[in-house]
Parts: structure tokens; sequence; C-alpha cells
């Protein structure tokens, strides 16, 4: 919308849907190269998205400090959480988790008492149950969502998954998740110099 009206470029919306499903897997691969580690206190939420007439469970995952753990759209609740919280150890195998707080889902709580025998790091883990401690992940929810109440209503999972890891990773750009050059990132820093450093 910006390019037709700045340029008078006419894009059609399943262009730039093409371009989402052919880009974004290769833009997160090559923006993690630079992910900075996340804290190893974690707060876990599920939400919801809208495909078609039905909706599906969008589970995430920040730290204490709001960085992005990781997310996992799922068609149905079943196993999900479990699924999510290996996802979720399996990106970061070097920062496990030693406090996990959770709203009280309870097959979130099931999941990683389920888990304990598969790994490690879920035994150790001590597991926490809070509403008003669980208010961070809460609210980065809400960026996701405001964005994708943009796009109306998505017609297939598949087109949903990978819109949704591209908000994503804006998301995490945003907050600053990468490490592009020496010392702490800086906020004067050109966007369009992290991107092109990122994608080389």
């Amino acid at each position: 919308m910006a390019l037709k009206a700045e340029r008078g470029v006419i894009i059609s919306h399943t262009t730039i849907v093409r371009w989402v499903i052919r880009y974004v897997p290769e833009f997160e691969k090559r923006w993690n190269r630079f992910a900075r580690t996340v804290a190893s206190s974690w707060h876990v939420d599920k939400t919801y998205i809208a495909i078609k007439v039905r909706c599906h469970y969008l589970y995430r995952a920040v730290d204490k400090q709001g960085r992005s753990i990781d997310f996992m759209l799922r068609p149905d609740r079943g196993i999900a959480a479990q699924v999510f919280f290996r996802r979720a150890l399996a990106s970061h195998p070097e920062r496990a988790p030693r406090k996990v707080t959770l709203d009280g889902h309870v097959p979130s709580h099931r999941a990683l008492r389920l888990l304990r025998p598969e790994h490690p790091a879920w035994r150790r883990v001590r597991v926490r149950s809070s509403k008003y401690l669980n208010n961070i992940i809460e609210q980065d929810h809400r960026a996701i969502k405001r964005r994708c109440a943009s796009m109306k209503r998505f017609k297939s999972f598949a087109n949903a998954a990978v819109t949704i890891a591209g908000v994503e990773l804006a998301h995490r750009i945003h907050k600053h998740q990468f490490s592009l050059g020496r010392g702490r990132p800086r906020n004067d820093r050109s966007l369009r110099t992290d991107w092109e450093r990122a994608v080389a």
C-alpha cells in the first residue's frame, strides 16, 4: 500500500503473499545467525489466530526482558503444548529455562510434567502459575495480533504460519534481539544498514 501511495506502483495482495512465502524462511535463517541469547526465565502463553472460520492456537514465549524465545501455530490443542516446549528448547539448547511462568492453562502444566523424563532440563525447571507475572507475554501478544488483524483473516494454515513467522521476525528486529556489531544495539543505526548486513 505504501508503494502504491508513494510511487504509484500497483501490487496485488496475491503478489505480496507470494513474496512472503518465498522470502520469509530465508530471511529468518539469515537473521538468526545474529540472534542474541535469551534469559533462562521464560513466560509462556497461548493466543488465538483465525484461519478461515476456525480459531487456531498460537503458542508464544518471551523471557523476563520481553525478548521473543519462540512461537508455534497449531490447528488443535491436543499435544500442542508439548510440541511447543520441545521446539523452544531445541531453538535454545545453550540456554535451557530455569523458570517457566504459565497461566492456569492445564495442558501447558501437564505438558511440562510429561516432558520431565525426556530431558534433564525439564526436570530442573521451576514452574510458576501466575496471571499477573504473565502480563509481559500477554502484552507482547498485542503487537503480533495487531499486525495479523490488519490482514483480515488468513485463508490457509500454511500461509498463516509463514506470515506469522515474518511478523515475529519483524517484532524481534524491533526489539533489538540481534547483534549486528560490537557493543549494545544502537537505536540510531539505520534499519536498512542492519538489514543489508543480516541478509548479506
